[in-house]
């Protein structure tokens, strides 16, 4: 078998495995949780039930139906810059964090697509269940993200003589991801670490 396929064959079975990873997850926990549910594994470490419509960590800065389309649009970018850099030879950890983040991008893009069309949304204490395709709790490209992960690994109140900020509560870390997030975010800094030469050859 040649280099070249063997770097294909790892490049889809990372991706397909990381997809049904955060697939997994992200099913459990909205048929298992109530929205705003907590289970507290650790005093740091908490899965929060949460859903958004927007980036990842929740933030919400475009329309919906703009941000689904980017989405798709950057993982068809994504899987032609990785078949090129496959026929170029590159490093196999590059390699396996451009397929993590080709993972990651499609695992929220099938919550946009399909999750509305498959999953009513009942109010909590309730959880969702899987309803018959099309008649879930909205229309395709406009279902919400689930988030679970939460860190908020240090808090604490500012002293109330602080300006602006006095006496509000500090939560580090206080975004609440899913595994697709990590998954991008991870290989992205990454790769700003380690594999910055060849990041600097893909834009050439």
């Amino acid at each position: 078998m040649t280099k070249q396929r063997k770097q294909i064959i790892t490049a889809a079975s990372i991706t397909l495995a990381a997809i049904i990873i955060d697939q997994i997850i992200k099913i459990l926990v909205k048929t298992n949780m109530f929205m705003h549910e907590v289970i507290e594994i650790t005093p740091w470490f908490k899965i929060l039930f949460t859903e958004n419509s927007g980036m990842a960590f929740g933030i919400e800065l475009v329309d919906k139906i703009f941000l689904t389309s980017f989405r798709l649009v950057a993982v068809s970018f994504l899987i032609y810059i990785i078949g090129s850099i496959i026929k170029r030879g590159i490093n196999t950890g590059f390699l396996i964090c451009m397929s993590l983040i080709l993972a990651g991008a499609t695992g929220n893009i099938i919550d946009c697509l399909f999750y509305g069309m498959i999953f009513n949304n009942p109010p909590a204490p309730i959880v969702a269940e899987f309803v018959p395709f099309g008649t879930g709790y909205a229309s395709m490209f406009y279902g919400k993200v689930v988030d679970m992960f939460y860190f908020p690994l240090v808090e604490w109140n500012w002293p109330s003589w602080l300006p602006y900020i006095g006496g509000e509560h500090f939560i580090f870390f206080s975004p609440i991801f899913n595994f697709a997030d990590a998954c991008i975010s991870c290989s992205v800094i990454y790769m700003l670490l380690f594999y910055r030469k060849q990041l600097q050859n893909i834009m050439k």
